[in-house]
């Protein structure tokens, strides 16, 4: 017997997930469009840095649905308890990068 209300409540809090992070990707996606014709036309460093800036913000939303889509994943094998850490996995790697490749740049 399946989990029913459980199993419901957790697929529609997941579709809600989704659906927040499809719109954040998209959002991030046309501001960093236009960030980057601004910088283009105003010749701006700071309105470059504020375009890859967006850029990376929308990096990280793809990664965070790959997460949700692997954490939908059932309990296997080498996965007794399911994939559900694999929805903030990608978020820390993106954590770690930006900071490493910031610190990086300004060094």
């Amino acid at each position: 017997m399946s989990g029913g209300v459980k199993d419901i409540e957790k697929e529609s809090s997941t579709s809600k997930s989704t659906t927040a992070i499809v719109a954040a990707i998209v959002g991030n996606l046309a501001i960093a469009v236009i960030k980057f014709f601004a910088a283009a036309f105003t010749g701006s460093s700071a309105m470059l840095s504020e375009a890859i800036h967006s850029l990376v913000d929308t990096g990280n939303g793809g990664l965070m649905l790959l997460g949700v889509h692997k954490s939908r994943e059932p309990p296997d094998a080498d996965h007794p308890f399911g994939h559900g850490v694999n929805s903030t996995s990608g978020t820390l790697i993106v954590a770690i990068l930006v900071f490493a490749v910031g610190g990086g740049m300004s060094a």
